[in-house]
């Protein structure tokens, strides 16, 4: 789950505590126009959920009402890592003696929260750890020990803050609760900003939520970016299967996402492309034929491989619902069975039987089979 600007900072933000600066929501350069009056100059800022959004010119200054009108003209509409610019955000223009920044997400080496700061803010932080990875201050967090404001302090000492310090330490505080509470994957703060009246102050927000915690934060949720998806993703959503549509020409049906992950990598090692990601274990079993017309109908599909490997789960079962769908929809192209585990032996007469094809003895020798017919 993934929220453009105002939201995070509307719905993460200011809940938390957290100083964020007087801005409106606009849609049209003459509600830019009047939110300008409203605010005084301002900056108004093209809303969607991907980066780099100031050098793809999504950013422009207005000191007036007709200027913000101006670059509201030029700014909606634009199309920003693939996502059409619909509103603006008008934030009135902080007067900025620095900027920091700062974060905390998922440090997957250690598996655990990490929260990071630089007094270098404002800029391309992946640059910033490339160049001059000592400019970042780092702290893993032990989850049972947490981190607060004693944390923050020994992990900003020596930096010479001066008074932004007490402002920067509450902001980190109230970011980790946030991470925390909120299920995120990454909340961060670029820039984070010292403001020459003294106000420590987050002129932006980039918040990622996990998207298993939809139940758990509706609110979140609601406020949510809507995921781009191809109108087959749409209709395996609508049919509550991840379908995941890419563009390679090898089709995949298998259950389980490990045992469906693990056939894509096989296929690339084989030198193919897999078409899609879709398992159909579970309870899914049962909707073969919408899965397999999914997979069909992407037309870069040139070959199919069907990969079972059950344990508790019965193969004899699965291959049922997929040679009956096979059936019914007559499709043309290739297809190629592994089968093993529980029911083995009654799904590969199956496949045999009713399709006249015999499955492979290896899952790698499928997969051959059906990058070779692909091509």
């Amino acid at each position: 789950m993934k929220l453009e600007e105002h939201a995070a900072k509307s719905v993460v933000l200011r809940p938390a505590g957290a100083p964020i600066g007087n801005a409106r929501l606009c849609v049209s350069p003459e509600e830019v126009a009047e939110a300008v009056r409203a605010v005084g100059p301002a900056v108004v800022k093209a809303q969607v959920p991907s980066g780099k959004r100031g050098k793809a010119g999504g950013i422009k200054v207005a000191d007036t009402p007709e200027e913000g009108a101006e670059v509201a003209r030029k700014i909606l509409g634009m199309t920003i890592g693939g996502d059409v610019v619909e509103r603006v955000l008008v934030e009135e223009k902080a007067a900025i003696a620095r900027e920091f920044y700062a974060a905390v997400l998922i440090d997957v080496a250690n598996r655990s929260p990490l929260v990071l700061f630089s007094t270098e803010g404002g800029m391309d932080i992946e640059e910033v750890a490339l160049d001059r990875p000592d400019a970042i201050r780092r702290h893993v967090v032990d989850v049972l020990e947490g981190f607060g404001e004693a944390e923050a302090r020994a992990m900003l000492r020596g930096l010479e803050l001066g008074s932004a310090e007490a402002g920067v330490v509450d902001i980190l505080a109230k970011l980790y609760r946030i991470f925390r509470e909120r299920d995120a994957e990454l909340v961060e703060i670029n820039p984070l900003a010292e403001l020459k009246d003294g106000r420590v102050v987050a002129l932006d927000c980039k918040f990622v939520g996990d998207d298993a915690s939809r139940d758990l934060q509706p609110e979140i949720a609601a406020a949510a970016t809507p995921d781009k998806q191809t109108e087959l993703e749409r209709r395996g959503a609508e049919a509550d299967l991840k379908f995941i549509q890419l563009d390679g020409n090898v089709g995949v049906l298998a259950n389980g996402a490990g045992l469906t992950m693990t056939t894509m990598d096989v296929i690339n090692h084989a030198g193919g492309r897999p078409a899609n990601f879709l398992e159909i274990g579970g309870e899914a079993y049962t909707k073969a034929e919408i899965a397999l017309d999914l997979v069909l109908s992407n037309p870069g599909v040139k070959s199919l491989v069907v990969n079972f490997c059950g344990a508790f789960a019965r193969t004899d079962v699965m291959a049922e619902g997929v040679v009956k769908a096979w059936e019914t929809l007559k499709p043309s192209v290739p297809v190629f069975f592994s089968i093993h585990g529980t029911g083995e032996d009654e799904a590969v007469a199956l496949v045999r039987d009713r399709l006249g094809l015999e499955p492979y003895d290896l899952m790698e020798d499928a997969v051959k089979a059906a990058v070779e017919a692909a091509q």
